[in-house]
């Protein structure tokens, strides 16, 4: 039995392909597993900005915390207990000027957490939260997998960087992209991409 989270973040709300295919991944591995789903929308409920408060409160011990410092703790450690208990992580994230929306952005400030999520070793970084699965589902209205426009995928490379940091490095991508060509288009890049998720639930159970 796994436990579940689901994070979305995009503001297209029933509009959002990233958060309907993320959705259906959840959906998906709970009905097979029959273990609890955490939700957290990042766009209905976005996260604060790192403020002083977070950077101080942080590297503060609990008692000598302001009050401030220690409702701003607070926020981040919420999000990385979810993750401490999750086994498998469900990420939805839309391209927003070449990369994920500033929401998300946030939630990853708050659990890049030095000495909680990651550490330095003689080697450099170590990654704390192991030994979970992830599945990222980013959507582009472009072509960004391939072709002239790949290089400027500031969102999938970032957002593999940002989870490997932290320990997360069994993630598996799912892309939907290239709905901005027209309705045929977009009725192809959504078959293909109903098409991935039908054949990666079918691997996951």
């Amino acid at each position: 039995m796994s436990h579940i989270l689901l994070v979305t973040s995009s503001p297209r709300e029933s509009d959002s392909l990233s958060t309907r295919f993320a959705t259906e991944i959840a959906d998906g591995i709970q009905a097979r597993s029959g273990g609890p789903l955490t939700v957290r929308d990042l766009a209905a409920n976005p996260p604060p900005h790192i403020t002083p408060a977070y950077i101080q409160g942080r590297i503060t011990s609990p008692e000598d915390r302001t009050p401030e410092q220690g409702k701003a703790v607070k926020v981040a450690q919420e999000f990385v207990d979810e993750l401490k208990v999750a086994d498998v992580i469900v990420l939805g994230s839309g391209m927003i000027n070449f990369g994920p929306p500033s929401q998300l952005k946030a939630w990853f400030d708050h659990v890049t957490w030095p000495g909680v999520t990651f550490s330095y070793g003689d080697a450099g970084p170590i990654g704390l939260l192991t030994g979970k699965k992830v599945y990222l589902v980013t959507a582009t209205g472009g072509v960004f997998s391939e072709g002239a426009w790949a290089p400027f995928d500031f969102q999938t490379n970032y957002l593999l960087h940002l989870l490997g940091f932290i320990g997360l490095t069994d993630v598996e991508v799912v892309r939907v992209e290239g709905t901005v060509f027209g309705p045929d288009a977009a009725k192809a890049a959504i078959a293909n991409t109903e098409t991935a998720v039908k054949a990666l639930l079918a691997k996951a159970a």
